[in-house]
Protein backbone atom coordinates (compact mmCIF):
# COMPACT_ATOMS: atom_id res chain seq x y z
CA UNK A 1 0.00 0.00 0.00
CA UNK A 2 1.32 3.54 -0.90
CA UNK A 3 2.24 5.78 2.19
CA UNK A 4 -0.71 7.99 2.15
CA UNK A 5 -3.33 5.47 1.43
CA UNK A 6 -5.59 3.47 4.09
CA UNK A 7 -7.37 0.48 3.60
CA UNK A 8 -10.90 1.17 4.67
CA UNK A 9 -10.61 -1.03 7.80
CA UNK A 10 -8.27 1.32 9.15
CA UNK A 11 -10.12 4.23 8.19
CA UNK A 12 -13.01 2.59 10.15
CA UNK A 13 -10.70 2.50 13.10
CA UNK A 14 -9.16 5.99 12.56
CA UNK A 15 -12.38 7.74 12.79
CA UNK A 16 -14.29 5.16 14.82
CA UNK A 17 -16.66 4.81 12.09
CA UNK A 18 -17.94 1.32 10.97
CA UNK A 19 -16.98 -0.34 7.50
CA UNK A 20 -20.39 -0.48 6.41
CA UNK A 21 -20.99 2.33 7.40
CA UNK A 22 -17.87 3.98 4.97
CA UNK A 23 -19.02 1.55 1.88
CA UNK A 24 -22.60 3.18 2.45
CA UNK A 25 -21.25 6.82 1.93
CA UNK A 26 -19.29 5.02 -1.13
CA UNK A 27 -22.35 4.16 -2.20
CA UNK A 28 -24.25 7.21 -2.16
CA UNK A 29 -21.44 9.47 -3.51
CA UNK A 30 -20.54 10.81 -0.31
CA UNK A 31 -17.13 9.91 0.33
CA UNK A 32 -15.76 7.84 -2.43
CA UNK A 33 -12.38 6.98 -1.92
CA UNK A 34 -9.54 8.36 -4.29
CA UNK A 35 -7.47 5.27 -5.62
CA UNK A 36 -8.20 1.47 -5.40
CA UNK A 37 -5.87 -1.27 -4.84
CA UNK A 38 -4.82 -3.38 -7.70
CA UNK A 39 -7.17 -5.99 -6.73
CA UNK A 40 -10.06 -3.40 -6.28
CA UNK A 41 -10.04 -2.61 -2.83
CA UNK A 42 -10.80 1.32 -1.74
CA UNK A 43 -7.64 2.96 -0.64
CA UNK A 44 -8.56 6.51 1.13
CA UNK A 45 -6.37 9.42 1.03
CA UNK A 46 -5.18 11.93 3.48
CA UNK A 47 -7.65 14.13 1.36
CA UNK A 48 -10.61 11.30 2.19
CA UNK A 49 -9.77 11.41 5.40
CA UNK A 50 -10.34 15.17 5.77
CA UNK A 51 -13.72 14.89 3.88
CA UNK A 52 -14.56 12.41 6.56
CA UNK A 53 -13.61 14.81 9.25
CA UNK A 54 -15.86 16.96 8.01
CA UNK A 55 -19.25 14.71 7.27
CA UNK A 56 -18.50 13.02 10.93
CA UNK A 57 -18.63 16.87 12.46
CA UNK A 58 -21.64 17.77 10.79
CA UNK A 59 -23.62 14.24 11.20
CA UNK A 60 -22.73 15.02 15.00
CA UNK A 61 -24.34 18.73 14.71
CA UNK A 62 -27.56 16.07 13.31
CA UNK A 63 -27.51 16.54 9.32
CA UNK A 64 -28.83 15.38 7.01
CA UNK A 65 -26.45 13.14 4.85
CA UNK A 66 -28.31 14.40 1.59
CA UNK A 67 -27.51 17.80 3.40
CA UNK A 68 -24.05 17.07 3.86
CA UNK A 69 -23.46 16.28 0.27
CA UNK A 70 -24.88 20.04 -0.59
CA UNK A 71 -22.58 21.46 2.11
CA UNK A 72 -19.33 19.59 0.79
CA UNK A 73 -19.34 21.20 -2.18
CA UNK A 74 -21.01 24.57 -1.85
CA UNK A 75 -18.60 27.00 -1.78
CA UNK A 76 -20.63 29.22 0.78
CA UNK A 77 -22.01 26.92 3.30
CA UNK A 78 -23.10 29.46 5.31
CA UNK A 79 -26.88 29.71 4.58
CA UNK A 80 -27.37 25.97 5.59
CA UNK A 81 -25.24 26.15 8.61
CA UNK A 82 -27.71 29.27 9.83
CA UNK A 83 -30.73 26.82 9.04
CA UNK A 84 -29.26 24.08 11.51
CA UNK A 85 -27.93 26.14 13.94
CA UNK A 86 -31.65 27.60 14.02
CA UNK A 87 -33.58 24.03 14.01
CA UNK A 88 -30.75 22.99 17.01
CA UNK A 89 -32.12 25.97 18.72
CA UNK A 90 -35.45 24.69 18.51
CA UNK A 91 -35.03 21.32 19.24
CA UNK A 92 -32.80 23.23 22.20
CA UNK A 93 -35.68 24.55 23.61
CA UNK A 94 -37.58 21.96 22.69
CA UNK A 95 -35.68 19.62 25.06
CA UNK A 96 -35.46 22.02 27.73
CA UNK A 97 -39.36 22.47 28.01
CA UNK A 98 -39.65 18.73 28.17
CA UNK A 99 -36.83 18.29 30.74
CA UNK A 100 -38.98 21.35 33.15
CA UNK A 101 -42.06 18.89 32.04
CA UNK A 102 -40.26 15.66 33.50
CA UNK A 103 -38.44 17.97 36.72
CA UNK A 104 -42.57 19.02 37.18
CA UNK A 105 -43.64 15.33 37.23
CA UNK A 106 -41.00 13.34 39.26
CA UNK A 107 -41.64 15.78 41.75
CA UNK A 108 -45.62 16.05 41.70
CA UNK A 109 -44.97 11.93 41.78
CA UNK A 110 -42.47 12.82 44.69
CA UNK A 111 -45.23 14.77 46.34
CA UNK A 112 -47.67 11.84 46.02
CA UNK A 113 -50.83 13.84 45.05
CA UNK A 114 -53.30 10.84 44.97
CA UNK A 115 -55.58 12.55 42.22
CA UNK A 116 -56.25 10.77 39.09
CA UNK A 117 -56.11 13.31 36.18
CA UNK A 118 -59.80 13.10 35.86
CA UNK A 119 -60.19 13.89 39.34
CA UNK A 120 -57.62 16.93 38.74
CA UNK A 121 -59.27 17.79 35.45
CA UNK A 122 -62.92 17.97 38.08
CA UNK A 123 -61.20 19.83 40.72
CA UNK A 124 -59.03 21.88 39.50
CA UNK A 125 -59.86 22.23 35.10
CA UNK A 126 -56.59 20.39 34.14
CA UNK A 127 -54.90 17.33 34.30
CA UNK A 128 -52.17 18.05 34.98
CA UNK A 129 -52.52 20.16 38.46
CA UNK A 130 -50.48 17.87 40.07
CA UNK A 131 -47.56 18.95 38.08
CA UNK A 132 -48.24 22.68 38.20
CA UNK A 133 -48.56 22.27 42.14
CA UNK A 134 -45.34 21.05 42.67
CA UNK A 135 -43.82 23.94 40.09
CA UNK A 136 -45.47 25.86 41.89
CA UNK A 137 -44.79 24.55 45.51
CA UNK A 138 -40.98 25.08 45.37
CA UNK A 139 -38.56 23.01 47.01
CA UNK A 140 -39.30 24.22 50.96
CA UNK A 141 -39.14 21.80 53.25
CA UNK A 142 -41.86 22.90 55.44
CA UNK A 143 -44.83 22.24 53.22
CA UNK A 144 -47.94 19.51 54.82
CA UNK A 145 -47.52 16.35 53.77
CA UNK A 146 -49.82 17.03 50.72
CA UNK A 147 -49.81 13.32 49.71
CA UNK A 148 -51.97 12.52 52.43
CA UNK A 149 -54.66 14.70 50.85
CA UNK A 150 -57.95 12.66 49.28
CA UNK A 151 -59.72 14.29 46.51
CA UNK A 152 -62.14 15.43 49.08
CA UNK A 153 -59.35 17.17 50.87
CA UNK A 154 -58.11 18.83 47.62
CA UNK A 155 -62.45 19.76 46.49
CA UNK A 156 -62.29 21.59 49.78
CA UNK A 157 -59.40 23.19 49.67
CA UNK A 158 -60.30 24.48 45.53
CA UNK A 159 -63.71 25.91 47.61
CA UNK A 160 -61.98 27.81 50.39
CA UNK A 161 -59.43 29.33 47.37
CA UNK A 162 -62.48 30.17 45.55
CA UNK A 163 -64.05 32.28 48.74
CA UNK A 164 -61.12 34.03 49.22
CA UNK A 165 -60.53 34.93 45.50
CA UNK A 166 -64.30 35.89 45.71
CA UNK A 167 -64.21 38.00 48.70
CA UNK A 168 -61.09 39.94 47.67
CA UNK A 169 -62.73 40.56 44.01
CA UNK A 170 -65.60 41.47 45.95
CA UNK A 171 -63.78 44.19 48.16
CA UNK A 172 -62.08 45.32 45.01
CA UNK A 173 -65.14 45.92 42.58
CA UNK A 174 -66.49 47.99 45.68
CA UNK A 175 -64.41 50.42 45.66
CA UNK A 176 -62.99 49.21 49.50
CA UNK A 177 -59.21 50.19 49.94
CA UNK A 178 -57.04 47.30 50.34
CA UNK A 179 -56.46 48.15 54.16
CA UNK A 180 -60.03 48.01 54.49
CA UNK A 181 -61.71 45.92 56.67
CA UNK A 182 -63.50 43.26 53.90
CA UNK A 183 -60.34 43.49 52.13
CA UNK A 184 -57.96 42.35 55.27
CA UNK A 185 -60.67 39.89 56.21
CA UNK A 186 -59.58 38.45 53.08
CA UNK A 187 -56.17 38.48 53.42
CA UNK A 188 -56.54 37.08 56.57
CA UNK A 189 -58.82 34.02 55.50
CA UNK A 190 -56.13 33.61 52.65
CA UNK A 191 -53.35 33.76 55.06
CA UNK A 192 -55.13 30.69 57.53
CA UNK A 193 -56.07 28.76 54.34
CA UNK A 194 -52.31 28.69 53.55
CA UNK A 195 -51.59 27.51 56.89
CA UNK A 196 -54.13 25.33 57.39
CA UNK A 197 -52.78 23.40 54.49
CA UNK A 198 -49.52 23.85 53.25
CA UNK A 199 -47.33 25.61 55.20
CA UNK A 200 -46.90 27.69 58.44
CA UNK A 201 -47.81 31.30 57.82
CA UNK A 202 -47.32 33.89 60.07
CA UNK A 203 -47.96 37.50 58.87
CA UNK A 204 -44.21 37.80 57.96
CA UNK A 205 -44.14 35.19 56.00
CA UNK A 206 -47.78 35.82 54.30
CA UNK A 207 -45.59 39.11 53.36
CA UNK A 208 -43.36 37.24 50.92
CA UNK A 209 -46.25 35.29 49.23
CA UNK A 210 -47.73 38.22 48.26
CA UNK A 211 -44.24 39.82 46.89
CA UNK A 212 -44.12 37.06 44.75
CA UNK A 213 -47.77 37.75 43.67
CA UNK A 214 -46.68 40.84 41.96
CA UNK A 215 -42.57 40.02 41.07
CA UNK A 216 -43.71 36.94 38.97
CA UNK A 217 -45.05 38.03 35.42
CA UNK A 218 -46.80 34.71 35.52
CA UNK A 219 -48.66 35.14 38.75
CA UNK A 220 -49.43 38.82 38.00
CA UNK A 221 -51.00 37.62 34.37
CA UNK A 222 -53.44 34.76 36.10
CA UNK A 223 -54.24 37.11 39.11
CA UNK A 224 -55.18 39.87 37.21
CA UNK A 225 -57.02 37.91 34.95
CA UNK A 226 -59.91 37.80 37.77
CA UNK A 227 -59.94 41.96 37.76
CA UNK A 228 -57.63 44.56 36.34
CA UNK A 229 -55.03 45.56 39.60
CA UNK A 230 -56.35 42.43 41.29
CA UNK A 231 -52.70 41.23 42.30
CA UNK A 232 -51.13 44.37 43.34
CA UNK A 233 -54.77 44.80 45.68
CA UNK A 234 -54.41 41.21 47.18
CA UNK A 235 -50.49 42.23 47.63
CA UNK A 236 -51.49 45.31 49.28
CA UNK A 237 -54.71 43.85 51.29
CA UNK A 238 -51.61 40.88 52.79
CA UNK A 239 -49.47 43.59 53.62
CA UNK A 240 -52.25 45.74 55.37
CA UNK A 241 -53.02 42.90 57.36
CA UNK A 242 -49.57 41.66 58.31
CA UNK A 243 -49.24 45.34 60.02
CA UNK A 244 -52.58 44.46 62.23
CA UNK A 245 -52.05 42.45 65.82
CA UNK A 246 -52.81 39.18 65.42
CA UNK A 247 -52.64 38.20 69.22
CA UNK A 248 -56.52 37.36 69.24
CA UNK A 249 -56.33 35.58 65.92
Amino acid sequence: MAAGEYSVGEVARLSGTSVRTLHHYDRIGLLTPHTRSAAGHRRYTDVDLERLRRILYYRALDFALDDITVLLDDPNPEVHLRRQHRLLRQRQARTAGLLAELEREIEARRLGIALSPAEQLEIFGTDRFAALFADARGTGDDWRATSAYTADDWREIRAEADATIAAFAAALASGAPADSTAAVRAAEDHRRHLERWFFDCGPERHTRVAEEYVADPAAVTEWDAVAPGFARYVHDAIVANARRDHSTS
